[in-house]
């Protein structure tokens, strides 16, 4: 896995935005997509909202996706697969770019058929401990969705196929996610530092 890290890592620092295509296995990406769907027919997800706990706010024209928090409690095998890869790679970061990564926080995301995110950046003003901000992709179909990252005068339109992971600073980049034409999912997620 530490040359998949290391692309990832690379494609970073050579374009503010690191992508590659196979950080999550196919198999393991299909079984997350299998629980968010278990999640979705079981009412479980939440309407996401912009903000932190104390000052959250759903406004359905900014944001339309539903979110369900992962956490080792529940005990679901291929979450803690997904998080084993996770510590693995923030491991190789903080030696190999002392990073110093001290913590990390994921959802799972479903974007319904006709669901966005309207730009935005991933750090909050009250608190700055979001350093990286990571999408995993589960889809294996895609239509729309694609993650659209600001740099500058220009954009990036990222699809969002299964496998692939999307790393960039959670204060640098502005980013949304276009309108889905069938539905999309993922883990999203940020990696922290001590605040």
């Amino acid at each position: 896995m530490e040359i998949i890290f290391d692309e990832l890592i690379d494609s970073y620092l050579a374009t503010n935005v690191g992508t590659v295509s196979n950080f999550l296995s196919i198999a393991l990406s299909a079984h997350l997509a299998d629980n968010i769907t278990a999640l979705y027919a079981a009412d479980l997800l939440l309407s996401a909202g912009t903000g932190n706990n104390k000052l959250v706010n759903h406004d359905k024209l900014v944001r339309s996706d539903k979110i369900y928090w992962l956490d080792r409690t529940h005990n679901d095998v291929h979450e803690n697969i997904f998080f084993d890869l996770m510590d693995n790679f923030v491991s190789h970061l903080n030696r190999t770019c002392y990073a110093g990564i001290t913590g990390y926080e994921f959802h799972y995301t479903l974007y319904e058929k006709g669901a966005f995110y309207k730009r935005h950046l991933d750090n909050f003003k009250q608190n700055g401990t979001r350093a990286f901000s990571m999408i995993m992709y589960l889809n294996s179909e895609v239509d729309g969705g694609e993650l659209r990252i600001y740099q500058r005068s220009s954009f990036r339109d990222i699809s969002p196929n299964a496998g692939k992971s999307v790393f960039f600073k959670s204060n640098e980049l502005e980013h949304e996610v276009l309108i889905t034409h069938l539905p999309r999912m993922s883990i999203t997620g940020w990696l922290k530092i001590a605040g």
